[in-house]
């Protein structure tokens, strides 16, 4: 390719603002909530702990919606890494972050919404694909040992050192960029904490994302 066929690819790039702005519309489409809602006329804000997720989604519809709406889940996780394009790094993880904050914080639901770990994936299969099978591990691993929660706690502790081994140190950011609206998702939960021991419910709500350590 030479110089003028380059930059007049570079002159047709999205703006870095409407990349962010449509990779955060794209992760707000709450794809389990439509999914509930077509299909058992259920909103998930009503049912257990008011989680827009595919474990309420799995609870009240089955399998078959969670596939779909998970798949759906991931593959808009990947528009904005797409739109930023690989000589963007920067903008593509800022990009992956954006969805994520989407999903978690859904105009569409009120600034409801779930904790995003499937719009991570598709994000970081994108910018950094080591990523995903850090966070398949955990997701599996958890499950299996009927600790879902936890099991994703611990692959988001492993998945910077992870992705920085493997990808650099733009690996690295693309990992970053994704974990923070996981953590703070789980962190701030639906509602402050009540009673006096905050800081003890902020901790369970990080590690094991509920507001009481599971029983053993």
């Amino acid at each position: 390719m030479g110089i003028v066929d380059g930059a007049r690819i570079r002159s047709w790039r999205l703006p870095a603002g409407l990349v962010l702005a449509l990779s955060y519309l794209a992760g707000a489409i709450p794809f389990a909530q439509i999914a509930a809602w077509l299909t058992r006329r259920v909103d998930l804000r009503r049912v257990g702990s008011g989680t827009v997720s595919g474990s309420a989604l799995y609870r009240v519809a089955g399998f078959g919606p969670v596939a779909v709406a998970g798949s759906l889940d991931v593959a808009k996780g990947a528009v904005g890494p797409l739109l930023a394009g690989r000589d963007r790094p920067v903008l593509a993880a800022l990009a992956g972050g954006a969805a994520v904050a989407g999903h978690d914080w859904s105009p569409f639901l009120g600034l409801a919404g779930g904790r995003g770990v499937g719009t991570a994936m598709g994000a970081l299969l994108v910018n950094a694909p080591a990523g995903v099978a850090v966070l398949g591990a955990g997701l599996a691993g958890g499950r299996l040992a009927r600790r879902t929660s936890f099991g994703c706690f611990l692959s988001f502790l492993a998945l910077v050192p992870v992705l920085a081994r493997v990808h650099g140190r733009r690996g690295a950011l693309a990992g970053a960029a994704v974990l923070a609206p996981i953590l703070l998702k789980r962190v701030v939960g639906n509602a402050p904490p009540a009673g006096p021991d905050r800081l003890r419910v902020y901790l369970t709500r990080l590690v094991h994302d509920q507001d009481e350590p599971p029983d053993r």
